[in-house]
């Protein structure tokens, strides 16, 4: 069952390279970031784990909590860290689920179609699990999610773009144009009239009579 935005963030309870984590509780009231990649001492997944690892002050400073999952086990993931940290020189201290059982990955529908194909003729790659991220708020619903194929390494710093869009907006009658970045403007809701956007935001940019602009709060 696909897990979409606004749906509460299926809780669970899995071994990690943090010992026990129960997902809503670990979480705390903090936003959070879970990502999936299809397996360790793979490539593409070492490059992203270690982008993840070099922004650890930046989710920090946006009250951000990150946790990988993998299919493979905290043994090997205790093993796969030192090579994250070799490359990207900086310490991978966020949690990484053992998730063989599949739990984790079926629960955030994780998993390419191809899992879903007879047991006869499937190959490990049918069911490694694709590149998935979702945004997770304080009250556990989800905010965001991006999927990307295994041949496609994330780009970490649009998710961490897309976190401070989310973060800007969530729960303001805000939202953000294309290509925003924190500084720049953002759109007003159309549930506010002109004199009721101005006297919560100041001054508006009025581009077209349904797309107004004003300064982002800080």
């Amino acid at each position: 069952m696909a897990v979409r935005i606004n749906d509460i963030a299926p809780d669970f309870t899995a071994e990690s390279t943090a010992g026990t984590i129960r997902f809503h509780e670990w979480l705390g009231d903090s936003y959070g970031i879970i990502f999936s990649h299809p397996r360790d001492f793979t490539p593409v997944c070492t490059t992203e784990f270690a982008a993840v690892a070099q922004l650890a002050a930046e989710w920090k400073k946006r009250n951000t909590k990150v946790i990988g999952v993998s299919v493979d086990s905290v043994q090997d993931h205790e093993k796969w860290k030192r090579d994250i940290e070799t490359f990207g020189g900086a310490p991978a201290d966020f949690p990484i689920i053992d998730d063989t059982s599949l739990t984790v990955a079926k629960a955030y529908d994780m998993l390419p179609a191809d899992y879903y194909l007879p047991t006869e003729g499937r190959t490990p790659a049918n069911s490694a699990t694709v590149r998935t991220v979702y945004i997770v708020g304080p009250d556990k619903k989800i905010r965001l999610s991006m999927t990307y194929p295994m041949s496609i390494g994330r780009n970490f710093a649009e998710i961490l773009r897309a976190l401070d869009a989310v973060q800007k907006t969530d729960g303001v009658p805000l939202a953000t144009p294309a290509n925003w970045v924190p500084g720049q403007d953002v759109i007003v809701a159309l549930a506010l009239t002109d004199d009721q956007a101005k006297e919560r935001f100041g001054e508006l940019d009025i581009k077209l009579p349904y797309l107004r602009f004003a300064k982002a709060p800080a």
